[in-house]
């Protein structure tokens, strides 16, 4: 099954934009999903929005509640949430860059691939991927994906770009109140040296397919040997019931980089001779079209 993009808009760096696509780099297909069945009558199991004392209600009828007291609500409508301007619905910029190691691993959240659209933003997108891999930078930058704007990191991954959603600072659990009471004093010296030989015994590279969800393979085979047996019971149901144009291109990739590091304070840069003939109309040019 192909995948399907789940956020299309811009990669920005400085005065440079790259028309992509963001994909999950993770599947949860793969898992095994029940749907709840009426024992009895063999028919699904169907969940409705009600109100105590009202009964089913419309979808049209129903209000964001934020608490702003003891079982009082602020009543906002969802369209009025929904028009919240944000310009990270569309355009993912990179702000800062930090060392490839200096993020705390606990931060990471969930991987995602960054890919350009079409072949006319491949040659910036490669500059992009190539600067990070020299310079061992990771991108960090902010993006509304799935309804909340998430702190992100872009770095190399293969031939393309990886990206994963950060937490926020306010979002990690603080570890000293769970820790304070296991203490730092030190261990056994026998023991140390023998957990020390077991771990280094059991070093090997890592290789993620030598691991398998034991439940998941348990329980297709529960129900491969139902399947087989003829013997369960059976039901048959019924049920009743945005993105840049493919044609952007990235014009002048040279001069838009040119002008994004004069920005950044990086005059003082020796341009390639090549380059510095380039006309000032070509670079004005490239940065209204950016």
């Amino acid at each position: 099954m192909a995948s399907r993009a789940i956020w299309k808009g811009q990669l920005r760096l400085s005065l440079v934009s790259i028309p992509i696509e963001i994909h999950s780099a993770t599947q949860s297909g793969r898992a095994i999903s029940f749907r709840q069945i009426h024992g009895p009558t063999g028919k699904p199991v169907r969940y409705e929005k009600t109100v105590a004392g009202v009964g089913p209600v419309k979808a049209d009828e129903i209000m964001k509640g934020y608490e702003v007291g003891d079982n009082e609500y602020m009543l906002l409508e969802p369209s009025e949430i929904d028009a919240i301007r944000l310009e990270t619905k569309k355009t993912f910029e990179l702000v800062q860059f930090v060392g490839a190691c200096e993020i705390p691993p606990l931060y990471f959240e969930k991987p995602y691939y960054i890919v350009p659209t079409d072949e006319l933003a491949e040659d910036a997108y490669k500059v992009v991927r190539d600067a990070l891999r020299r310079t061992e930078k990771i991108g960090l930058g902010q993006l509304t994906l799935r309804g909340r704007e998430s702190l992100c990191a872009v770095k190399p991954c293969g031939d393309g770009l990886l990206m994963e959603t950060l937490y926020y600072a306010e979002e990690i659990r603080k570890a000293d109140p769970l820790f304070a009471e296991i203490g730092d004093d030190d261990p056994d010296e026998d023991l140390l040296a023998v957990a020390t030989q077991l771990i280094e015994k059991k070093t090997a590279p890592f290789k993620a397919d030598a691991f398998t969800d034991h439940y998941d393979t348990a329980l297709r085979a529960l129900i491969e040997e139902k399947r087989k047996s003829g013997k369960v019971k059976r039901a048959r149901t019924s049920d009743d019931t945005e993105g840049p144009s493919k044609g952007t291109n990235v014009v002048d990739l040279m001069a838009a980089l040119k002008e994004s590091l004069k920005s950044a304070g990086g005059d003082k840069a020796k341009a390639p001779a090549k380059s510095a003939r380039k006309p000032a109309a070509s670079r004005a040019a490239a940065k209204k079209a950016s």
